[in-house]
């Protein structure tokens, strides 16, 4: 088998376990790909953890979880230097955290405060974890899977404008339709009653890797090139478009992160297709989930209810393609 068959068998394992989340799971496997983290918003009991746990399982890898609370220590995160006694020769030695797993879950990630929020910051940025002056490396294979619910306030506290523009993809995970909550129901039913799902193996990690040197070899046109970024300017000098509202709803737009966010879900999703070339419909399909937690609203937009998805409807109406 492809890399590309093997990636869409375990899209199809997931969906087997998720139900009616096929474009959460798309989204997903278009960050595995693109080697980018994802920041996945949703009301509890959406299968948020089970999507990621379900994933983890059926990949060669190393899944770790973290639960975040308002009580967790940097340490718990990244790991500390332990003494090892005299008996053991009087050194310090370093005792990895969960960070260093492959897949790492981050669940609920917006009850910890900002001193251990900024524990991931160098870990998802450059890949690696610097404790009492000595750099670690984190493995090849790496993705920070993190989860949060949106209507809780009460113990939770905002991430850091910094830390939410190193999410490669910001999900919303909404309700299943009525069809998909009675699969659901009969699933989860099943699995109380002991049913085990089939067992074909896990995917090698390997896998994985090939899989994203093949989406880095997916060719970008110029057309491509000049669309995505005219999506990105337009966030950022929304008075150019004098019929819209932009002005008023924009306050901040998106970081130079956000264009090559675009561009790598962008080719990752053609690869899926099983195309070597980028068009202007991957870059629409993926440009929510990459610049929504890249924008700041003004007061204005916030006093009238606007969403940044409204405000990417928007952009994306105002923005022809080259």
């Amino acid at each position: 088998m492809t890399a590309r068959d093997q990636i869409l068998d375990l899209k199809k394992r997931i969906a087997a376990a998720v139900i009616g989340q096929d474009e959460v799971i798309d989204q997903l496997l278009i960050a595995l790909l693109a080697n980018g983290h994802v920041l996945m918003e949703g009301l509890p009991g959406l299968a948020k953890t089970r999507t990621i746990k379900t994933l983890a399982a059926n990949l060669e890898s190393e899944f770790s979880r973290i639960q975040f609370t308002p009580d967790l220590l940097p340490s718990d995160i990244t790991g500390t230097e332990i003494y090892t006694g005299e008996a053991a020769g009087g050194k310090f030695q370093f005792q990895q955290g969960p960070v260093f797993g492959n897949l790492v879950l981050a669940d609920e990630i917006n009850r910890a405060p900002a001193k251990a929020q900024a524990a991931l910051l160098e870990a998802m940025e450059e890949r690696q974890v610097t404790i009492a002056g000595k750099t670690h490396k984190l493995p090849e294979l790496f993705l920070v899977l993190a989860t949060q619910n949106p209507i809780e306030q009460e113990g939770t506290y905002p991430l850091p404008e910094a830390q939410m523009d190193r999410f490669l993809l910001h999900v919303f995970v909404g309700y299943s339709n009525d069809e998909d909550e009675k699969k659901i129901l009969r699933l989860v039913r099943g699995e109380d009653a002991g049913a085990k799902a089939k067992d074909n193996g896990k995917i090698a990690a390997q896998t994985i890797l090939t899989a994203r040197k093949e989406v880095l070899a997916v060719q970008v046109a110029e057309a491509v090139e000049k669309y995505i970024v005219a999506l990105v300017a337009a966030t950022r000098r929304p008075a150019d478009f004098k019929d819209s509202k932009l002005s008023q709803w924009l306050k901040v737009g998106a970081s130079p992160r956000g264009t090559l966010a675009l561009d790598r879900g962008a080719r990752a999703r053609a690869w899926l297709a099983g195309r070597d070339t980028t068009t202007p419909d991957d870059v629409k399909a993926v440009a929510h989930a990459c610049l929504r937690h890249r924008l700041i609203l003004s007061y204005e937009a916030e006093a009238e209810g606007i969403t940044k998805d409204a405000v990417l409807d928007e952009v994306l109406k105002q923005v022809a393609v080259a």
